[in-house]
């Protein structure tokens, strides 16, 4: 089994059904949850991530890349939501394939970095832009 598909698989069956519910009881800090559209199903898709709150920019290093379902279906539609420090914020994601992911880890929680780091195989940064409030 690929790199790829164990983290995949452990992420979305063991640390995701975790991590997510843990973020909305506000248990935790360093993440937030990202929810997309499905890109053939139009149904929501949410999707822990470090919490890269900056001002109205939301930053995320996908694991993956552009391989990353997240980052898929950004590529189909743009808009999403944030939940982050205890609320939803929508806002425009665009993929940045030229940005340096790990100088952009830089400003972003350590753990979920490092976590990323350890089980990546294609860093690659996303930019939220969030609506005004």
């Amino acid at each position: 089994m690929s790199k790829r598909r164990l983290s995949t698989a452990l992420s979305r069956y063991v640390v995701s059904p975790v991590v997510k519910l843990a973020v909305r009881l506000r248990l935790v800090r360093g993440w937030a949850i990202l929810e997309t559209r499905g890109r053939r199903t139009g149904e929501p898709r949410q999707t822990p991530v470090g919490n890269g709150l900056a001002d109205d920019t939301f930053w995320i290093v996908a694991e993956h890349g552009s391989k990353a379902g997240y980052v898929r279906n950004i590529a189909a539609d743009p808009r999403v939501r944030v939940f982050v420090n205890g609320r939803w914020r929508s806002g425009t994601a665009h993929a940045l394939p030229d940005d340096d992911p790990l100088e952009r880890q830089r400003s972003l929680p350590a753990l979920n970095a490092r976590v990323v780091r350890l089980m990546g195989t294609d860093l690659m940064t996303v930019r939220v832009d969030l609506d005004p409030e």
